[in-house]
């Protein structure tokens, strides 16, 4: 878990919780662009080497350990000098460049209606550096956590951020399901249906959350008011 400000004693009316990937920043653009370098550095068979790499870490972790997948790649590449370039590509990368139209104008708009956090899912090194090399960080003036899986981890956010009302903007349908089946009607879900994870989802799965829109930006303008939709009204609300 990353995260740099304390919350105050006094839980909040209402807290606002964002996503990171493929909420605010577009990491299938990520990984295309690291296909690419692969490829142009390797091969397409050590590309595709990279990606089974990583399935594999993601089926046993659930999370997109680049930096973890690059440990099990070099194996066979020890001498290969593009080997070494991988850091800086990883590290480096110019993040700011992926983030979605209008994200960190989303953010500080966010920030006007109520406190907000990034809510991050990943690694205890890439994450964080994403996070940080896009804006995201400053953006929510280092309000970020970064669980391994932020849905096991409400108990932690609430005592971190205590709130009588949440609302969770993420683009994975699911895992606002699970984060609805812990805290009811104490949360509104708002499913921002962008990337590979929203497109792929059951439809029942994309029916579900309380509030859908098709893209971050759309977010600008919304209201308090928008975001407290009594139960039976939020299932209809689509902007």
């Amino acid at each position: 878990m990353l995260s740099a400000v304390a919350s105050s004693d006094a839980p909040a009316e209402v807290f606002i919780l964002v996503d990171v990937d493929n909420t605010l920043f577009d990491n299938d653009r990520f990984a295309i662009e690291l296909s690419a370098h692969l490829e142009t550095s390797f091969n397409v068979t050590e590309r595709e080497r990279y990606w089974s790499l990583h399935k594999k870490r993601w089926a046993e972790t659930g999370i997109s350990d680049y930096l973890g997948t690059m440990q099990e790649f070099r194996v066979g590449l020890q001498n290969d000098p593009a080997l070494l370039q991988m850091s800086p590509f990883l590290l480096d990368f110019p993040f700011a460049d992926l983030l979605y139209p209008h994200a960190l104008e989303v953010v500080a708009y966010l920030r006007t209606l109520a406190p907000a956090s990034a809510l991050s899912d990943g690694d205890m090194v890439f994450q964080p550096r994403k996070v940080a090399h896009s804006g995201v960080f400053d953006a929510f003036g280092g309000n970020v956590l970064i669980y391994e899986h932020k849905q096991h981890e409400l108990d932690l956010m609430q005592r971190r951020y205590p709130a009588k009302h949440y609302v969770m903007i993420d683009d994975k349908p699911n895992i606002l399901a699970d984060m609805k089946n812990v805290l009811g009607d104490r949360l509104t879900t708002v499913f921002v249906r962008q990337g590979q994870y929203a497109a792929n989802a059951s439809a029942e799965l994309r029916n579900a959350p309380d509030i859908k829109i098709d893209r971050i930006g759309d977010l600008l303008g919304y209201t308090l008011a928008d975001f407290a939709l009594t139960s039976s009204a939020r299932h209809s609300a689509v902007h």
